[in-house]
C-alpha cells in the first residue's frame, strides 16, 4: 500500500527511511509537538520550501537543466493571492482566484521560456534565464500601483484562517485559524510532492531522465528532447506557483524581496544540493536542514558564545552575527562528506550493501553533471 501511495519509488534505504519518517512526523505533530508562534512558522516555511525544492529538482535532479527563473514562478505564485485578496473581499474565492490566475501566468510564462531557449545549452540558457528572472523582478518593483513595488502588499485570509478563530480547543490542543492554516498547507504539500513522485516514475519522468543522461541518444532514439524539457519546464513552473500561493497565504504578505530575490535561488539549489539531486526526498532532508539551520543557527551560536565569554577569540568566532560563515562551513562539509546529497549517498550505502559490495546505479538518481 505504502510502495503504491510513493508509486514505486519508496526511500529502499532504512536510515533514510528513518530519517523521513521522523521528519514527517515531526511536521504532521509541529502544532502539537512545538508550541509557539516561530516553531509553527519554522515547519510552514519547511513544508513550503520542500514543495519549492521539490519543483526545482524536477528541473535539475530529473532533467539537467540549470534554470536560474525559478523564483521567478514562486514569485508569480504569491502576488497572485496577494493582489486578489488585497483587492477583493477575504474570502475563498479571493486565494483560489488568485491562485489559478498565478498558474495561468506561469503556464504562459513558462511555455514561452521553454520554447525560445531550451534549444540552448547549458550555461547560456542559465544566464537567459537568470536575465528574465532578473527584468521581471525590476518590473514588479515597477509596477507599484498593482504590486505595491518595493513595499509589496499586506492582506487579510478569510475569518477562519485568523489566529482568533477557534476551531477545536481542549486542554492539550487548540486549533485555531492559523493552525487550520498550517494543516491546509501540509495536505496541499503532501499531495503535490506525491504527485511529483508520480510523474517521476512514469514513462514521462523515465524520458527526462533519459534526456539527462544523453541528450543526443536520447534523440536518436525518437524522444523529442525540446518538448520534454519544455514540459518538465512548465510542470516545475506550475508547482513553483503552488508553492508561493501558499507561502504568502502564511505571511499574509508578499514583497519582491520576499519571494523573488536571488538569495531565495541559491538558498533552493543550496538545499537541493545538500538533499540530493534526483531523488525527491532529497528535497524532505534539505529543507529540513537548511531551514532549521536559518532559524535556529543564531540561538544555538548565542549560547555557545556566552559559554565560551572567558575565551575572547572563541567567543568572537562564535558570534550571533556570523551565523553566515558557519552556515558556509555546514555547507561545504555536507558537500564533502555527502557529494550526492544526503538522499543520495543513504541510498547508495544501502544498494553496496545489497550487492555485495558491488556499487550499483540507483534509479532515479542524477550521476552526471547537468546538460
Amino acid at each position: 500500500m505504502l510502495s503504491r501511495l510513493l508509486s514505486g519509488d519508496t526511500p529502499r534505504s532504512l536510515p533514510l527511511a528513518v530519517l523521513l519518517a521522523m521528519v514527517v512526523a515531526a511536521l504532521v505533530l509541529a502544532p502539537i509537538l512545538f508550541p509557539g508562534a516561530k516553531a509553527l512558522a519554522v515547519a510552514a516555511k519547511i513544508l513550503i520550501f520542500v514543495l519549492l525544492v521539490a519543483s526545482y529538482d524536477l528541473l535539475l535532479g530529473y532533467t539537467g537543466i540549470v534554470s536560474f527563473a525559478h523564483t521567478m514562478f514562486f514569485g508569480i505564485g504569491a502576488y497572485g493571492v496577494a493582489i486578489a485578496s488585497s483587492r477583493m473581499e477575504p474570502s475563498l474565492g479571493a486565494l483560489l482566484g488568485g491562485t489559478g490566475a498565478a498558474l495561468a501566468v506561469s503556464l504562459v510564462l513558462s511555455v514561452v521560456i521553454g520554447l525560445a531557449s531550451l534549444r540552448v545549452r547549458a550555461i547560456f540558457y542559465a544566464m537567459i534565464t537568470l536575465a528574465v528572472a532578473a527584468a521581471f523582478q525590476t518590473l514588479v518593483s515597477q509596477l507599484s500601483g498593482l504590486t505595491g513595488g518595493e513595499d509589496g502588499l499586506s492582506f487579510r485570509v478569510p475569518p477562519w484562517l485568523r489566529p482568533g478563530f477557534s476551531v477545536f480547543e481542549s486542554s492539550w490542543l487548540h486549533i485555531n485559524g492559523r493552525v487550520l492554516t498550517y494543516y491546509i498547507i501540509l495536505l496541499v504539500v503532501a499531495c503535490s510532492f506525491l504527485a511529483l513522485l508520480r510523474v517521476v516514475n512514469s514513462p514521462f519522468g523515465r524520458a527526462l531522465q533519459a534526456i539527462r543522461e544523453n541528450d543526443f541518444r536520447a534523440q536518436a532514439i525518437g524522444l523529442n528532447t525540446v518538448l520534454y524539457r519544455t514540459g518538465s519546464n512548465v510542470l516545475a513552473a506550475l508547482v513553483a506557483t503552488l508553492a508561493g500561493s501558499l507561502y504568502a497565504l502564511w505571511l499574509r504578505y508578499n514583497g519582491p524581496s520576499t519571494t523573488l530575490s536571488f538569495e531565495i535561488m541559491l538558498d533552493t539549489l543550496l538545499m537541493v544540493v545538500i538533499g540530493g539531486m534526483g531523488t525527491l526526498y532529497g528535497a524532505i532532508l534539505g529543507a529540513t536542514i537548511f531551514v532549521l539551520a536559518q532559524s535556529y543557527l543564531q540561538n544555538l551560536l548565542a549560547m555557545a558564545s556566552e559559554a565560551t565569554t572567558g575565551l575572547p577569540l572563541v567567543a568572537a568566532l562564535f558570534s550571533p552575527d556570523r551565523w553566515l560563515l558557519w552556515l558556509g562551513i555546514l555547507f561545504v562539509l555536507s558537500v564533502y562528506y555527502f557529494p550526492t546529497g544526503i538522499a543520495g549517498r543513504l541510498r547508495a550505502r544501502a544498494a553496496v550493501s545489497r550487492t555485495g559490495g558491488h556499487t550499483a546505479r540507483m534509479p532515479g538518481a542524477a550521476t552526471n553533471e547537468p546538460h
